[in-house]
């Protein structure tokens, strides 16, 4: 146990009450209100981020589409564009896209839903399974606490988030003077699905015996729920819902049809779900060890590797899994992208103005629409590298880096191994997307044309690298939130500052902005040097500041 980890624990310890023998109370959840205090002291930033952010969403989601569909004419042009198979797939039944809010449930509803139920899944595992890991949890518990008080309490509090998603983006929607019965099902049903989603993630802190297990678990089920929700929506005949639909808790909440049928009782099915998976991993948590999983662990050779000993090989071991499922993810979706590509370039009207927006300015809808796939598939690289550099801070909070750094390994060699994993694995994730893009278009792009366009994005993605280890090394409690932020605020200039009504100078001046969307823009090698000379000097200066700052430093 190192100095700052046993440090950590008597400090909760000591907030959180009374010596162990005043433990011993009769109810299982005494001081859940003490344990959800706790719980907001330590997440109250992370989850005023999640709730601002993705409510913020809709003013400017909604904005922009009155700005590109200022008449009736114009949204019942879109409602024959949105009518696609490529469209139900990626954001559901198009049921109301002749009005504004049916509009804005295309281009919104999807995205935030599986935010939310991303933001509980971690925030499920971050106060769950990742305490437990790091043996907090066994010190709570020794104190005033309950057995189930803790988890308990953090279910509450990230269904609190939940609620209180809902409900701003309900008073965000009422603000733009939306419908009052649509705006309320629109909070209701997104955070019908992050509280469906806190049950299953609960669920999967029992099953797995690690943070990274429970979050691997639970990602999966957020990927299969999603894939059965665009099957069934594939499968509807019109608009109405395939019984497949019912099989996903993303197409339960999607079927209260927010600015349409506006039906309620699909959020006591979700809500229904949450409870329960709660109430099952409570009565799974009374009759497991502290510290086990259900589910068994896999035996491992008696001794390590000799690459396994190694700064690299260690890393790779520890993200094995994480980088197995980023890679299936991005060979799916560079076969999906691929396969819907000719339909809708043939579909989409070169003269919409949310489609001319979205896709830009190619010489045909179809390389514009393949550039704008290309684009997706860097932001999945992006993401992917992001997460997989951010594992080296997670090795410092959990205490691990000490015990690596006590021997021979110098803090250069371990901070890039897990930089190299991050920069290859983009780079092969990127080469990987676009040539499945192409193999499964049909002809309609080359393989080897969008791999090279998709590889052309890698210096994009080594800026926020970079960026991520300028904060590790001057702000590392922040690094998250920072690089985050700005891959977020990137992504939206990117994708869709031209609904925004942002120049195309300023957009330009982001990374992802920067790179020409081949084949719809001809390629230009200035915005890739540039950005691998910033990616350098900040890479250079954030791992200069590490080797100097201490450890678990501020």
């Amino acid at each position: 146990m190192t100095t700052g980890t046993a440090h950590g624990r008597h400090a909760a310890a000591e907030h959180l009450g009374q010596p162990a023998t005043s433990a011993r109370g009769t109810s299982t959840l005494a001081g859940v209100g003490i344990a959800a205090w706790f719980i907001l002291r330590r997440n109250w930033l992370r989850l005023g981020l999640w709730a601002l952010v993705l409510a913020s969403m809709i003013p400017i989601v909604y904005d922009s589409q009155q700005q590109a569909f200022p008449t009736q004419q114009a949204r019942d042009a879109y409602a024959q564009v949105a009518n696609t198979p490529a469209v139900a797939a990626m954001t559901g039944l198009p049921y109301a896209a002749g009005s504004l809010g049916g509009i804005l449930v295309i281009k919104i509803w999807m995205t935030l839903a599986v935010a939310l139920a991303f933001a509980v899944l971690f925030l499920v595992t971050r106060n769950g399974r990742a305490d437990e890991e790091a043996g907090r949890t066994e010190l709570l518990r020794a104190t005033a606490l309950g057995r189930h008080a803790y988890p308990t309490a953090n279910y509450l509090v990230a269904a609190g988030l939940c609620l209180l998603t809902g409900l701003l983006i309900s008073l965000l929607c009422l603000s733009v003077a939306l419908p009052a019965a649509g705006s309320w099902i629109m909070g209701a049903s997104i955070a019908g699905t992050g509280l469906a989603f806190i049950g299953l993630a609960a669920i999967c802190g029992q099953l797995a015996s690690t943070s990274r297990g429970a979050n691997s678990l639970a990602v999966a089920l957020i990927g299969l729920f999603y894939f059965i929700r665009a099957g069934a929506d594939l499968q509807a005949e019109g608009m109405a819902p395939s019984a497949l639909s019912w099989f996903s808790p993303i197409g339960w909440a999607q079927n209260m049809r927010a600015y349409g049928e506006d039906n309620w009782w699909p959020l006591m099915a979700l809500a229904f779900l949450g409870a329960a998976g709660c109430l099952v991993a409570l009565r799974i948590d009374s009759s497991r060890d502290l510290g086990s999983g259900i589910l068994p662990e896999r035996r491992s050779a008696a001794s390590a590797g000799p690459f396994t000993t190694t700064a690299l090989g260690l890393a790779l071991r520890l993200q094995r899994s994480s980088l197995i499922g980023w890679f299936i993810g991005a060979a799916v979706s560079g076969l999906f992208f691929g396969s819907v590509a000719r339909s809708m370039g043939t579909l989409l009207d070169p003269e919409n103005p949310f489609a001319r927006n979205f896709v830009g300015t190619g010489h045909s809808m179809l390389d514009g629409v393949l550039g704008i796939f290309v684009a997706f598939n860097a932001l999945l690289a992006a993401a992917f590298a992001i997460q997989c550099l951010g594992a080296a801070r997670s090795e410092e909070e959990s205490g691990r880096l000490e015990q690596q750094l006590a021997g021979a390994l110098s803090r250069g060699w371990w901070l890039g191994a897990h930089l190299l994993i991050a920069v290859l694995g983009s780079g092969l994730m990127l080469l990987l997307a676009g040539a499945l893009t192409g193999a499964s278009s049909q002809g309609a792009g080359d393989p080897g044309q969008l791999a090279g366009a998709c590889l052309a994005f890698w210096p994009a993605v080594l800026s926020m690298l970079g960026l991520q280890l300028l904060a590790f090394g001057f702000l590392p409690r922040l690094t998250t939130a920072i690089t985050w932020s700005v891959y977020g605020l990137s992504v939206m200039a990117a994708m869709f500052g031209g609904l925004f009504s942002l120049s195309q100078d300023a957009i330009r001046l982001t990374p992802f902005g920067a790179i020409a969307r081949v084949p719809a823009e001809e390629l230009s090698w200035t915005p890739l040097v540039v950005l691998v000379l910033i990616s350098l000097v900040l890479a250079a200066a954030g791992m200069a500041r590490f080797n100097r700052r201490d450890v678990l430093g501020a």
